[in-house]
């Protein structure tokens, strides 16, 4: 309970209560009081919680009389009789108002001190048989002294105490009575309740005045030495510093009253930190003259938090923490094979990584100066379709190598700050990503995955592309800045390896700092293969399944490969996997199965019907359709070229969201037609009297390049000369004005699609040869492949049988070196 006025202030004011003619009961209600000392010949104001306000309505009920006894500890909730002392004061219940959360605002009339003689109960509340218990004033000379030095301590206390209101020191000269002076001052004075109910206790006005009397005189010193400490602090420090002048202030004062805990300071804590980290030279300057500056500043200062976490940052680093590399080869060829098939290419580039340093270490070069990793900087670049594994195989490169793994996502990134951090003089400044990364990992050396690093944006705030050549730079990394850090930090040892599913989007500068190693799509066969070796062993655990109670049988897997997905990868593979499990666990549960084998018949009931049919399925029986091959951000993919006639006068429409080097192909090609018109069986004037439309399907998605040039032509020779294209021939090339077919890329991303469509055999350019090296073997084993180096070469082979016989092909001449310089040919009218 706490002495508060009606408006819920605190009271200081003195309300001295008259004795005269107070009759005195012998049997009262108690009402316990915690952290308050009420005194007699006092008029108070208090708020009493709902739990007490029976005790009230109990005294209300008859002669408003009750006696106030403190408790003696403050733990108690419901106090008993042996928790609360036994002297008190008998006071009356002069005004009374209940209020809306069920508490009463009570004002109270202290009017003397009795001592308990017996309990009678102790439910609904403490009941007692009291005593009064009188009390000695004396009247002599040692008591005059007393009151007045008591009087004149009191009003110095309260002159040179700020909290108390001066309207108490002239209340208190009005004070003649030295048991009023006595309560008057005690209740006023921040005392403990055990001093509090000592005064109230002692019998003796003269012992009561002596306690306050020490009381008021350590008061009193307590102020001066307050003041003192103020004036020197005051001295020391400017207006702009005020608040850490009253830090400075509770401090001094702790110390001279010996209350002072042994805590370290934050100061303290960081000069241990900074002490005992593995911080560079640089770093360690730059952390001690910051944490000078921290300790000249007050705590309530804005910057001080600025500082504390810029130095949490610094000691939390990895500045000379690396890990210690496996130089077990064969472990680590291991670890890598067994957590994907396939991707020969990439584990033999991280295999010679192993080698090269377990030969260095062997040999004892020495690598003081960061010159070996420097040298050795491994950047990969994975790029591929969506779903082939590059993210995953990150992780098993940082176990191979026995490296801390961490990754960051740069799809989206438009701001530069993300990857060189904001300068603290910027509000909610913090490093940028990359260190933010190396933090996580502990150790100045993990593996680093850069996840789509094609998909990285500019706009006003800068280009993070640009930022990324100092990180990606072995020569330069070893020093990089991060702005908020201000301090270079080595990240030559780090080895990044960054993923992109197209590489066209990369800025070549960027893309010169990269070892790009491709990983084009799976086969139909690697894509069982992996279903059997990983995923599916993944989706039972990650579906509570053992291996005894779902099996998936090869033909099954095989039909989920062709039916359900076509994707370069094999990401959707795994979701049709999860979806059958699903549907397993259904029958394990609810239909009483004890195990459930997956057959094709199986999956097509689970899975309803097949949503992908091969390309060859769809037979080309009409002309001027041609099966083309295009290279997409999700891998190789089958280019549908549809080529229709119209009456008009010659004008050629194209559609399909076509760029503009496809569009130049079109034209090509057409005119490449044109020009051959007879040697192709056509009749030159037609077209004059016809318009041309040709449309490239999925017009919802764009398209571009020249290696569709070859399909084009295909396409318009079939459509005047009135003849289908072999509806298992996919085609790709680019074509020029001469007929001379020139080489394209992504050639393996493109056979690989036509091998999972169904089609049997590919045209592609000569020069494309080499290419073939890069496929499987069951693809080369299952497909044709016809290298063409001349238009008419191209239509011989799609169409079926020979549709050109005679072409008037121009020959050689003009500069020997340029591309479509020629031979003289068989057939050239100039021979």
């Amino acid at each position: 309970m706490k002495n508060i006025n009606d408006s819920g202030e605190t009271n200081n004011n003195i309300d001295v209560v008259s004795l005269d003619d107070v009759p005195l009961f012998d049997e009262l209600p108690i009402l316990p009081l915690r952290d308050l000392v009420i005194y007699p010949l006092l008029k108070v104001p208090l708020a009493i919680p709902a739990q007490s306000v029976h005790i009230i309505n109990e005294a209300l009920s008859g002669n408003k009389t009750i006696g106030l006894i403190s408790i003696k500890h403050d733990g108690a909730e419901d106090p008993k009789k042996d928790q609360v002392f036994e002297t008190g004061t008998v006071a009356t219940v002069v005004h009374a108002k209940k209020l809306k959360d069920g508490t009463m605002m009570v004002i109270l009339n202290g009017l003397n001190r009795f001592r308990v003689t017996s309990w009678l109960s102790e439910s609904p509340f403490l009941r007692a048989k009291v005593l009064k218990a009188p009390e000695v004033i004396e009247s002599d000379m040692e008591m005059e002294a007393l009151q007045r030095h008591v009087r004149t301590m009191a009003r110095d206390v309260i002159t040179m105490s700020p909290q108390i209101p001066d309207e108490i020191a002239e209340v208190l000269t009005q004070l003649k009575d030295p048991l009023q002076l006595a309560y008057a001052i005690a209740f006023n004075s921040d005392l403990d309740v055990q001093t509090r109910q000592e005064i109230l206790e002692f019998d003796s006005s003269k012992e009561k005045l002596k306690i306050l009397a020490m009381h008021l005189a350590r008061e009193k010193e307590v102020l001066t030495i307050g003041n003192r400490i103020q004036t020197e602090v005051k001295e020391n420090i400017d207006k702009t510093q005020r608040e850490y002048y009253l830090r400075q202030q509770m401090k001094a004062i702790k110390n001279e009253l010996g209350e002072s805990d042994g805590d370290p300071s934050e100061y303290d804590t960081y000069a241990a930190r900074i002490e005992d980290s593995n911080l560079t030279d640089e770093a360690r300057q730059q952390a001690e003259r910051e944490l000078e500056r921290f300790s000249q500043m007050s705590p309530q200062s804005a910057e001080h938090p600025l500082i504390k976490t810029y130095l949490d940052w610094l000691l939390d680093l990895p500045w000379k923490l690396a890990s210690e590399d496996s130089s077990d080869i064969s472990s680590a060829r291991g670890l890598l094979d067994a957590d994907h098939y396939g991707l020969d290419e990439v584990k033999e580039r991280l295999i010679e990584y192993l080698a090269v340093r377990s030969l260095v270490k062997k040999r004892g070069y020495s690598d003081e100066q960061g010159t070996l990793d420097s040298a050795m900087g491994v950047i990969l670049c994975l790029a591929g379709p969506p779903g082939v594994g590059k993210t995953s195989l990150g992780r098993s490169v940082a176990r191979a190598l026995d490296r801390k793994f961490t990754r960051m996502s740069l799809g989206g990134m438009r701001d530069e700050a993300e990857i060189r951090g904001h300068r603290r003089t910027y509000v909610g400044a913090m490093p940028g990503r990359i260190i933010q990364a190396i933090k996580r990992a502990g150790t100045k050396n993990p593996v680093f995955m850069l996840d789509e690093i094609d998909k990285i944006g500019q706009d006003w705030r800068g280009d993070p592309s640009s930022a990324l050549l100092e990180v990606l730079d072995p020569a330069q990394n070893g020093t990089f800045r991060d702005h908020y850090l201000d301090v270079d930090f080595d990240l030559s040892q780090v080895i990044f390896i960054a993923t992109a599913n197209q590489l066209g989007t990369i800025p070549p500068p960027l893309r010169d700092r990269m070892e790009i190693i491709e990983l084009d799509g799976y086969t139909e066969f690697e894509k069982v293969q992996i279903a059997k070796r990983h995923l599916i062993q993944r989706q039972l655990k990650a579906h509570g399944l053992r291996e005894d109670e779902v099996t998936f049988m090869d033909d099954a897997v095989r039909k989920i490969v062709r039916g359900y997905t076509r994707e370069a990868g094999v990401r959707n593979l795994e979701r049709q996997i999860a979806a059958i499990c699903r549907k397993g666990i259904v029958n394990l549960t609810d239909n009483g199965w004890s195990h459930v084998v997956i057959t094709p018949e199986l999956v097509r009931e689970y899975l309803k019907n097949e949503r992908f049919e091969s390309e060859r399925a769809e037979i080309i029986d009409v002309p001027g359709v041609a099966n083309g091959l295009a290279v997409t951000p999700v891998g190789g993919e089958i280019l549908t070229i549809e080529a229709t006639r119209m009456s008009g006068k010659g004008r050629l429409t194209l559609t399909g969201q076509l760029g503009d080097v496809m569009k130049e192909s079109a034209r090509i090609a057409l005119s490449y037609v044109r020009s051959q018109a007879t040697e192709l069986q056509i009749d030159p004037n037609v077209f004059e009297n016809a318009d041309i439309h040709l449309h490239v399907p999925a017009g919802a998605l764009p398209k571009d390049g020249p290696s569709a040039g070859i399909a084009m032509m295909s396409a318009f020779t079939s459509l005047f000369s009135n003849r289908a294209i072999k509806s298992d021939v996919g085609i790709t090339g680019e074509v020029t004005l001469r007929g001379r077919i020139l080489p394209v890329g992504g050639i393996k991303s493109k056979v690989l699609a036509a091998h999972r469509a169904g089609l049997t055999t590919i045209i592609l350019p000569k020069k494309n040869e080499r290419d073939l090296d890069d496929l499987p073997d069951e693809v080369l084993k299952s497909m044709a492949f016809i290298s063409v180096e001349r238009a008419e070469e191209a239509l011989n082979a799609a169409f079926e049988p020979e549709l050109v016989e005679h072409l008037d092909i121009p020959c050689g001449g003009g500069d020997p070196h340029h591309v479509d310089a020629l031979p003289v040919h068989a057939n050239c009218s100039r021979k």
